[in-house]
C-alpha cells in the first residue's frame, strides 16, 4: 500500500502518521491488555473526583467532613487571580497558548537534562490528567507498564492523549479550576480551598500574591516546602514563585520588592474541625446515613455531598459547654470519694479481683502482645506494667505522666462520662448531641450506643399506664411497705422495694405528689394495680425500643435504655400524645447542587391528648410539689416570666447511673452521667444521685439557652390543653414546713395538718442520723 507513494519522504511521513494512528487506537482500546486503562470520552465529560462530603448545622455552620482525600472543590470565579498567576508563571507559562502538550517545553526540558539541569516539561493539563485519572497507577499500567523504560513512554503517551481530550472538552479556566481542586498539597490535603483554610484560614478568593506563592511553591515538594515544617525553605521557594510572577509581568516592581521581604504570614485554621474531626456528632451522622447511602449508592467519603443536620450550632455549643463545666467538679467528687481506696467494687462492696487484668484482655493491644509473647501472661503483664512517658486526658488539660499501660487503664476507667441530647418534641429535630466527654479518648457514643439503667426517670411510664387505666393525678395512695409476689420464667419471686431513704412515711399522697417526690412504694403499688405488662407497653408505644423485662421493678428503671430513646419517649408527652421520629439529618445535596434527599419526621398517635397533657402536668410536679426532686433547679436563672419546667431525676442501684430528663415548652432534654465500667461509681446519695450529677448539667444548659438572645427559646408556661380535661388534677398537696428551703426526701418533715402521718416521726432523731439539708433524694434501691 505504501509503495504506491512514489515520493520517499511523503511515503515515510504517511507511514509515521499511520503508525501513530494505529498506536493511538491500540492505546485507547488497551490492545491485548498491553497499555492499561485510558479515560473514555464519558470519563472526560464526567471526571471522577474523590470529593469530601461536608456536614452542616441547621444554621449553616460546617461541623465535620468525611473524606479519603481531603478535597473541597471551588469554582474558578472563587479562586484568587494571584493563585492562577502564580500557578501559570511557575508551572506552565505557555498554558494559554498550547493545546494540552507543550512540545517546546518538552524539547527544552530534554536540553536541560543533557546540560545536567533537569526540569519538568509537563503542562498543567498533563498534570491534571495524571491527578484526575491516575494514569501512572499500577491498575492503569497494562503489561507494557511493567517493562523498564517502555512503561514511562506508555504513561507519557496516555497523559498526552488525555490532555488533548481535556483541552477539547473544557475551557482553560475549567482546566485551571479542576487542577487546583485536585492537586495534592501533602498531609492528605487536596485542593486549593483546603490548604487556604489550613495555612491561612482564608477562603480561596481572599488569598494575596504572597500567600498564593507559598501554596503554589509547595507543589515542587510538598514536604520540603511545607511552611509549617520547613518555614525557611518555604520562604525561599515562595520568593522563587514571586520572581517568576514578576518576570511574567504579573507583579509590578514595587509589589515584587514588597512581597519578597514580607513574612510567610501563616494563620493556621482549625484543621481538626475541618478535617475528619473526632466528633460524636460527625460519627452519629455517619451512622444515621449508613442505610440511606447503601440503598441509594452513595459514599459519603467520595461523593462530595453536603449534609444538612437539624443541629443548631448555638444550642450544640451551649450543650458542650454545660457538660464540660460540670464534669471537672463531678470527677473530682468521685476521686475524693475513693481516695486511697480501690474503686472497682461488686454489689456487696467487695473489691473485684482481676478487674484491670480483665479490662486489659479486652483491648486490641493485648491481642498483639499475646501473639508476640505466644500467650505467656507473665510476659504480657510484665510488659503492660512497665512505666513510660505518655499523655493522658484530664479536665485540667492533657497531662504528661509516667504511667504503665495498666495505670493508663485505671485512669481512664475511673473517668466519668456523659451523654446529652435535646430535641424539639413537635417536629422531632435534634438540636444538640453530646455523645461523651472527649471523642479522641472515648469513641463510644453515650447518647445512642450506650444503654444504662434509667432509674426513676422510667417512673413516668408507670404513671402513664395508671392514667390510661382511668386514674387521675389526684388519686391517693399511701407511702407504705409493699410486697409483690410474681412469677418470672416459671420461678416464683418476691419483690419488696424500698424508698431511697429507706423510710416509709405512712403519708397519703396524690399520684402527682408521689411522682414529683419519686416515692418508690407508691410507684410499686400502681405498677401492681395496672400490671407491669401495661407499663412495658406504655414505654414501647412512647418511643422506647430496647427490650424490657416485664417484671414489677420495670417501673423503677431496672432495664437498660439509651438517652436517645428516653428523649424520644418524653417528647411524646409534650407533643399531645403523638410520637415523633427523631430527625438528625434534614437534607442532602449532591456535588452538583441537587437536593437528593430531604427528611421529615413521621408522627403516630400513641396516647390521647388529654392523657399527654396530664403527663406534662405530672412532670411539672417535680418542681411544684412538696419535696419535688427537681427543686435543685431553683439554683439557676430559669424562672422568669412564669417559666415552667418539668422533669425527672433518676439514679440506678449503687449510684452507678445519674439521669435527668427535662421538658420545657420548647425542648426535651436527656442527660446521663456515669462511668463506662459499672463497678466504678459514687458511694452515697449526697454525691451520686441524679439530682447531684445530671440535673446540674441540665440546669446550666437551660440557663445558657435562655440567656442567648440569638435563640428563640424563651421563658414561658407550658401550652394550655387543646382538649377538655375531664379528670380532676388540681389538688394542692399539704405544705411542708422545712428548716430551710432545700428539698429533702429522706425524712418526713412537718406538714400543715391536712392529714397526720400514720407513722410518728421523731425529727430530732432523724436529723442526727442524716443530713436534713441534703437535696431531694430519689432512685431505685
Amino acid at each position: 500500500m505504501f509503495k504506491e507513494i512514489r515520493n520517499r519522504f511523503i511515503r515515510y511521513a504517511v507511514i509515521v502518521i499511520y503508525a501513530i494512528i494505529l498506536l493511538v487506537c491500540m492505546v485507547e482500546v488497551n490492545f491485548l491488555w498491553l497499555f492499561g486503562y485510558s479515560p473514555t470520552a464519558r470519563d472526560i465529560r464526567r471526571p471522577i473526583q474523590h470529593v469530601a462530603s461536608e456536614v452542616y448545622t441547621a444554621d449553616s455552620v460546617l461541623i465535620g467532613r468525611y473524606f479519603k482525600e481531603d478535597r473541597s472543590p471551588v469554582p474558578y470565579d472563587s479562586i484568587s487571580a494571584d493563585v492562577v498567576n502564580a500557578l501559570v508563571a511557575t508551572e506552565d507559562i505557555r498554558f494559554f497558548r498550547h493545546h494540552g502538550v507543550d512540545f517546546l517545553a518538552i524539547f527544552s526540558s530534554i536540553a536541560s537534562a543533557v546540560r545536567g539541569e533537569p526540569r519538568g516539561g509537563s503542562t498543567i493539563t498533563q498534570q491534571l490528567a495524571k491527578n484526575m485519572y491516575r494514569t501512572r497507577y499500577s491498575q492503569s499500567a497494562g503489561l507494557l507498564g511493567n517493562v523498564p523504560g517502555v512503561g514511562v513512554l506508555v504513561f507519557k503517551l496516555k497523559e498526552w492523549l488525555t490532555a488533548y481530550k481535556l483541552e477539547n472538552n473544557y475551557s482553560k479556566k475549567d482546566i485551571l479550576a479542576m487542577y487546583l481542586n485536585t492537586v495534592s498539597f501533602s498531609n492528605n490535603a487536596y485542593g486549593i480551598k483546603t490548604v487556604a483554610r489550613r495555612y491561612f484560614n482564608k477562603e480561596t478568593s481572599e488569598l494575596s500574591a504572597t500567600e498564593a506563592a507559598v501554596l503554589v511553591g509547595m507543589l515542587k515538594g510538598t514536604t520540603r516546602y511545607n511552611p509549617v515544617r520547613n518555614p525557611e525553605r518555604s520562604f525561599e521557594r515562595r520568593n522563587v514563585v514571586l520572581g517568576q510572577m514578576h518576570k511574567a509581568g504579573m507583579l509590578t516592581n514595587e509589589a515584587f520588592e514588597a512581597a519578597k521581604t514580607a513574612p510567610l504570614g501563616l494563620r493556621l485554621g482549625e484543621t481538626e474541625e475541618l478535617g475528619s474531626g473526632d466528633s460524636y456528632l460527625r460519627a452519629a451522622v455517619e451512622r444515621w446515613l449508613a442505610d440511606w447511602c447503601t440503598e441509594h449508592g452513595y459514599d459519603i467519603y467520595l461523593d462530595g455531598l453536603k449534609i444538612y443536620t437539624t443541629i443548631d450550632s448555638r444550642v450544640q455549643r451551649h450543650a458542650e459547654e454545660a457538660v464540660a463545666s460540670q464534669m471537672g467538679t463531678l470527677q473530682q467528687r468521685l476521686e475524693n470519694a475513693w481516695q486511697g481506696e480501690i474503686p472497682w467494687r461488686d454489689s456487696d462492696g467487695q473489691v473485684i479481683e482481676g478487674f484491670l487484668e480483665a479490662l486489659a484482655e479486652r483491648t486490641t493491644y493485648y491481642a498483639q502482645l499475646t501473639e508476640k509473647y505466644e500467650g505467656n501472661k507473665d510476659s504480657i503483664f510484665h510488659y503492660l506494667n512497665l512505666p513510660k512517658t505518655m499523655e493522658v486526658f484530664t479536665w485540667d488539660g492533657p497531662k504528661e505522666v509516667q504511667y504503665s499501660s495498666m495505670d493508663s487503664l485505671a485512669h481512664y476507667a475511673m473517668m466519668l462520662n456523659a451523654g446529652l441530647m435535646t430535641m424539639d418534641p413537635y417536629n422531632g429535630e435534634i438540636k444538640a448531641w453530646v455523645g461523651g466527654i472527649n471523642h479522641e479518648y472515648y469513641k463510644y457514643d453515650h447518647v445512642f450506643q450506650s444503654k444504662r439503667q434509667a432509674g426513676s426517670t422510667f417512673k413516668p411510664f408507670a404513671y402513664l399506664a395508671a392514667l390510661e387505666a382511668g386514674m387521675s393525678p389526684c388519686d391517693k395512695y399511701t407511702d407504705k411497705f409493699v410486697r409483690i409476689n410474681y412469677v418470672e420464667n416459671g420461678e416464683k419471686k418476691v419483690w419488696e422495694p424500698k424508698n431511697a431513704d429507706w423510710v416509709f412515711s405512712g403519708r397519703e399522697m396524690s399520684l402527682r405528689w408521689a411522682m414529683g417526690r419519686s416515692v418508690n412504694s407508691i410507684t410499686a403499688q400502681i405498677t401492681e394495680e395496672v400490671g407491669w405488662d401495661k407499663v412495658v407497653d406504655a414505654a414501647h408505644r412512647c418511643g422506647i425500643t430496647s427490650p424490657l423485662a416485664s417484671v414489677p421493678s420495670v417501673s423503677l428503671g431496672s432495664n437498660d435504655v439509651s438517652v436517645f430513646e428516653m428523649v424520644n419517649a418524653y417528647a411524646t408527652f409534650m407533643n399531645k400524645g403523638e410520637k415523633v421520629q427523631p430527625i438528625l439529618v434534614s437534607a442532602i445535596v449532591d456535588y452538583h447542587g441537587n437536593t437528593v434527599a430531604s427528611f421529615k419526621t413521621a408522627t403516630t398517635r400513641v396516647i390521647s391528648e388529654e392523657v399527654a397533657w396530664l403527663m406534662g402536668y405530672m412532670l411539672r410536679g417535680t418542681m411544684e410539689e412538696p419535696e419535688g426532686t427537681s427543686q435543685a433547679l431553683w439554683e439557676w436563672d430559669l424562672w422568669r416570666k412564669n417559666n415552667q419546667i418539668g422533669g425527672k431525676t433518676g439514679t440506678s442501684s449503687d449510684y452507678v447511673d445519674g439521669w435527668y430528663m427535662g421538658v420545657t415548652k420548647d425542648l426535651v432534654t436527656g442527660v446521663w452521667i456515669g462511668c463506662d465500667e459499672r463497678s466504678i461509681h459514687f458511694r452515697n446519695s449526697q454525691t451520686g444521685e441524679g439530682s447531684r450529677t445530671a440535673l446540674p448539667v441540665f440546669g446550666k444548659f437551660m440557663e445558657q439557652l435562655y440567656q442567648d438572645d440569638s435563640l428563640a427559646y424563651g421563658y414561658g408556661p407550658f401550652p394550655e390543653p387543646g382538649v377538655e380535661i375531664t379528670r380532676k388534677y388540681n389538688c394542692p398537696s399539704p405544705r411542708i414546713i422545712q428548716p430551710d428551703s432545700t428539698a429533702v426526701d429522706s425524712i418526713a418533715p412537718l406538714m400543715l395538718p391536712d392529714r397526720l402521718p400514720e407513722i410518728p416521726v421523731d425529727l430530732e432523731e432523724l436529723e442526727q442520723r442524716i443530713d436534713i439539708n441534703a437535696p431531694a433524694v430519689e432512685g431505685q434501691k
